[in-house]
């Protein structure tokens, strides 16, 4: 079992949806599904299947259907295994930013805070999406107002490897898998290539302790 840091039921509920009906129960076998939740979901309302049985046929299908590869080496979906520093518990409105690095590759997840397990937000308060380049351009932005410095001129990969290394919260150790937003590399100081993958999160799960 997974314990979730984060968890999008929104990417989850729009991908499962579209998951031929004719693959569902031979994903749900792969998946390890509860096979009468399944029969239920598959003849009618599909929203008899749990968010974690969706889930993991949706993982099924994108490791099927999809080339799902490493962090370090980012396809259209990625997954990784890191020690994340998680910003935007407290803030529901706001967008979530997860970051971590593994050698010469950083990885910075965005994705909307009330995906964060344990922060639901009051029924009638507005949830807006924060999944997308454009919420994570505006989160740098308003940090360097806060910081009353201009935003850096290196572009928006500066950008993320300075916010990243500006973040103070201890990191958390995690496993999750993502779609890629984008992917680049910055130079550093030293000459050394830095790649960044910005991706959003379908789940951060904390990683197993292991020794």
């Amino acid at each position: 079992m997974r314990y979730y840091l984060y968890l999008s039921t929104a990417k989850v509920d729009m991908l499962y949806e579209q998951i031929p009906p004719k693959l569902l129960k031979r994903l749900a076998v792969e998946a390890k599904v509860d096979l009468k939740v399944l029969s239920l979901a598959v003849q009618s309302p599909r929203t008899e299947a749990s968010t974690y049985d969706r889930l993991d046929i949706v993982e099924s299908y994108l490791e099927r259907e999809s080339d799902v590869s490493w962090m370090t080496e980012p396809t259209a979906w990625f997954r990784g295994d890191l020690a994340l520093r998680i910003a935007g518990y407290g803030a529901m409105v706001s967008p979530t930013f997860m970051t971590g690095s593994d050698g010469d590759t950083l990885v910075a997840l965005i994705g909307s805070a009330h995906h964060l397990i344990g922060y639901e937000p009051a029924p009638d308060m507005h949830r807006i999406g924060h999944s997308a380049l454009p919420s994570m351009f505006q989160l740098l932005r308003d940090d360097a107002d806060r910081r009353a410095e201009r935003p850096s001129r290196g572009g928006v990969l500066h950008e993320v490897l300075e916010f990243s290394e500006a973040l103070e919260v201890p990191p958390v150790s995690c496993e999750f898998l993502a779609r890629r937003l984008t992917h680049g590399s910055v130079t550093m100081d030293d000459g050394r290539e830095l790649a960044i993958v910005v991706g959003t999160p379908l789940y951060v799960a904390m990683a197993e302790e292991h020794g």
